[in-house]
């Protein structure tokens, strides 16, 4: 029996690996960049992979593709249910490639969450102890001059909430991923912000400086101006809100988003899901797996993700491993079970 595909062997012996397993087309990220090259088996790989990139789309049904441009119409924050894998936040970064709105600003909620963590972050301790190093410096070099405070947007940054209703004549989009973790507070203090699209950043507004500049999310540490303290956005941001159900939110909140429940997908959505993650070679040859799920998901057998149905398939076709059956079970394994 063949062991070329167990990078890890259980037998204490080292070997050093030289050629480490391409990775599924979702599991490929853009760090690096310069080691590659565009010949050979590796090149073609990657050109594959970059293609597959290039042809991906968002699978979704006609009916929900329409409560999801009811919300782009409305200005409204639409507010996704469903399974886990039914694609609840990856609709956030359709949305965000279809429509050329850039990168997804993500708030991922968590027990501890705030609104103030979400619209911005002001680290008050660290601008108190370099205003004392500079004056303890200044004092040691015999300075008589009043040492100059440290600027006060070097210790603000504007959170994904606070970023993405900065004014723009084309929204950001921002992805408030599973709201449902958060403090049973949290959805009622996020109604003012959405209703009236502003907010105030009370440590800027007590400045003198008309015109404060402060930090953003995202990968450029870009500064922007805060007329006065208050940010309000030109064109409210395309807000998608993800729940899993775990607990029901008030009806005042509920009444300011446009609601979608996101249903599992169908036999002919999974082959489309496939064939775009892996491509219409692979999609012919996983008719097998793509049963064996939908018997076990629609039964009632399992809890299964559709993720689980695509890790399944490309084990199976990328050829060299061994015993698939059994490592399938372990794919295959009920979300429910613990």
């Amino acid at each position: 029996m063949s062991t070329d595909w167990r990078l890890f062997r259980g037998d204490a012996e080292p070997h050093p690996v030289t050629a480490w397993p391409k990775p599924p087309p979702w599991r490929t990220f853009t760090g690096g960049g310069g080691e590659r090259t565009g010949g050979g088996a590796a090149g073609t790989a990657d050109r594959e992979a970059e293609d597959l990139k290039r042809n991906w789309r968002y699978v979704i049904a006609d009916a929900d593709r329409d409560i999801v441009n009811a919300a782009l119409h409305l200005h409204r924050p639409l507010l996704v249910t469903g399974a886990p894998g039914t694609g609840k936040s990856t609709l956030a970064r359709a949305l965000a490639r279809e429509l050329g709105l850039g990168e997804v600003l993500h708030w991922p909620v968590n027990s501890r969450s705030t609104l103030a963590e979400g619209l911005y972050r002001y680290d008050a301790v660290g601008r108190l102890r370099d205003a004392s190093l500079s004056r303890g410096h200044d004092q040691a070099a015999g300075s008589a001059d009043a040492p100059a405070e440290p600027d006060i947007g070097d210790y603000l940054r504007l959170g994904p909430l606070g970023t993405a209703l900065l004014p723009r004549s084309l929204p950001r989009v921002l992805l408030i991923d599973e709201l449902d973790k958060g403090d049973v507070d949290l959805p009622n203090d996020l109604l003012t912000v959405f209703e009236e699209g502003t907010y105030e950043i009370p440590e800027l507004a007590r400045l003198k400086d008309p015109l404060p500049r402060v930090r953003v999310t995202g990968p450029d540490d870009e500064r922007v101006g805060v007329p006065k303290g208050r940010v309000t956005c030109q064109v409210f941001p395309v807000v998608v809100i993800t729940s899993n159900g775990e607990r029901d939110f008030p009806p005042a909140f509920l009444r300011r988003c446009v609601r979608l429940d996101l249903a599992q997908p169908d036999e002919v959505q999974l082959r489309a899901i496939v064939d775009m993650h892996l491509g219409p070679a692979t999609t012919a040859r996983a008719e097998g797996l793509i049963a064996e799920f939908l018997r076990l998901r629609d039964s009632g057998t399992r809890e299964l993700a559709t993720d689980q149905l695509l890790n399944a398939v490309h084990l199976r076709v990328s050829g060299g491993v061994t015993d698939f059956e059994r490592l399938r079970e372990a794919v295959f394994r009920s979300l429910g079970d613990v």
